[in-house]
């Protein structure tokens, strides 16, 4: 295939669908907020903040991209890191599916102790309706990874994807063989990220203590648990489609992937625990039974009218805000 000329690159849409935030603890060495900004100035179409097992970033970026809503577009979603099988980069497409994929972490985060999180591929099965996945290879995919591909493609069909990457480090030619040989192979496509950690590349240093500071060692005893450069920052579609210029469909996925994702954390809002006990009977009507068995307790020899009157005003007034559902919970 002819490698695509300057123009061409420069004008590729790209989507950043892998980025480690600081809420990836010790791991990513930027700000959300910085994250997002950088992403906008180098004019990608759009950023997922990813970060391992929780979505504790996301909200910050949200409040940062609302300056930017009209130029990039935010993408909800976090890394899973199962106790038995890959990494998987997950998005999900609309509310329920979002919903799905808290329950999954609040699960794993109940499990293990504080800081941790433990779910199994299985898991990530159960609650996979509506989320999108995009499998992220170790540094060197080996027979192993081929074979975790293998299993889970049956369950992901159409919503899975192979992350590839070119971060200078040696391996840029194994990956590229091995990503190949999938598509062709499994009929899994590749998409590219850049796994990022830090919105510029003068962050290294910091990341790198960040690194340290995780693996309990000195810098000059860390060796190849550091990045061996600072490639994995944000960078523009014309750098993105410069290091894959043989395969400009693998950059086009990145922006299909994210137009599929149309959840947005402005859809929430805040909604009290529901508490119908399953009677049938509403909370507002549980609500207003309950206090009147509660006043003629209260006055065996028949409820004052002032009280009644005071009653009656209140229980309208819990009706019109939407409150039964606190008082029930008090109760």
């Amino acid at each position: 295939m002819i490698g695509q000329t300057a123009i061409e690159q420069e004008s590729t849409p790209y989507a950043e669908l892998h980025v480690s935030s600081n809420f990836s603890f010790l791991c990513g060495a930027s700000h959300a907020e910085e994250l997002v900004l950088t992403a906008e100035t180098k004019g990608l179409h759009a950023i997922a903040i990813t970060d391992h097992n929780t979505l504790a970033g996301i909200v910050r970026g949200h409040s940062a991209h609302c300056t930017y809503a009209d130029r990039l577009k935010y993408v909800v979603g976090c890394r899973l890191d199962p106790m038995d099988g890959p990494s998987m980069l997950c998005y999900p497409t609309d509310r329920t599916a979002y919903a799905r994929l808290c329950q999954l972490l609040t699960l794993g985060k109940r499990r293990a102790p504080k800081g941790s999180c433990e779910i199994y591929v299985s898991d990530i099965i159960a609650h996979g309706d509506g989320l999108l996945f995009i499998a992220v290879p170790p540094q060197v995919p080996d027979e192993a990874f081929r074979n975790e591909l293998i299993r889970l493609k049956p369950y992901f069909r159409d919503r899975l994807w192979l992350a590839v990457g070119r971060f200078m480090d040696g391996f840029d030619g194994e990956r590229l063989v091995f990503t190949e040989a999938i598509e062709n192979d499994l009929g899994i496509p590749a998409v590219v990220t850049n796994d990022v950690h830090m919105h510029l590349r003068s962050r290294k240093p910091l990341q790198d203590v960040l690194t340290c500071i995780r693996h309990h060692c000195q810098i000059e005893d860390a060796g190849y648990r550091l990045f061996p450069n600072g490639e994995r920052h944000i960078k523009s579609p014309g750098e993105m489609a410069r290091l894959f210029p043989d395969h400009p469909h693998w950059l086009a996925r990145t922006v299909e992937i994210a137009d599929q994702c149309r959840f947005a954390l402005s859809e929430l809002r805040y909604e009290y625990p529901d508490e119908n006990d399953g009677s049938g009977e509403g909370t507002q009507e549980r609500l207003v039974r309950l206090t009147w068995e509660g006043a003629a307790k209260r006055y065996p020899d028949g409820i004052p009218d002032k009280v009644r009157k005071l009653i009656e005003v209140e229980l309208k007034l819990i009706d019109e805000l939407g409150y039964a559902s606190y008082f029930l919970t008090v109760h």
